[in-house]
């Protein structure tokens, strides 16, 4: 059994990324944070094993909550996939620098969401 975390500003990318791996990933945990605040304080109080982190968010985008992330000795080789609308060069390239696993376009496909998690367990 895996735990994944879905870190999402948006209430409804939150359900529907909870609902399509609770459906098709019945084995996992799943867990929900609407902020990368939020995220950080579940990832300091449980063992995950994924995170799906969305870019663009208010306060504390992704990419600076991955930054945090990578900082804790103790949560650094935690995979991390980026949810995003954003599909620029330079994000795609500051996202692996910074060693995420995939990067998954939103509005994300059920199908493409569930095998991309399910690579980056295995790879795990």
């Amino acid at each position: 059994m895996a735990t994944i975390l879905v870190v999402d500003d948006d209430d409804m990318n939150l359900k529907m990324a909870e609902f399509i791996l609770k459906k098709d990933m019945k084995e996992n945990k799943v867990l929900l944070a609407d902020s990368g605040m939020k995220a950080i304080d579940t990832l300091q109080r449980e063992k995950v094993d994924l995170v799906l982190l969305d870019f663009q968010m208010p306060v504390m985008n992704g990419l600076k909550t991955l930054e945090l992330i990578r900082k804790r000795e103790d949560l650094k080789d935690v995979a991390v996939i980026f949810l995003t609308a954003a599909s620029d060069r330079d994000t795609v390239i500051k996202a692996g620098m910074m060693g995420v696993v995939d990067y998954i376009k939103k509005p994300f496909m059920p199908n493409d969401l569930i095998d991309r998690v399910s690579q980056a367990l295995m790879k795990k």
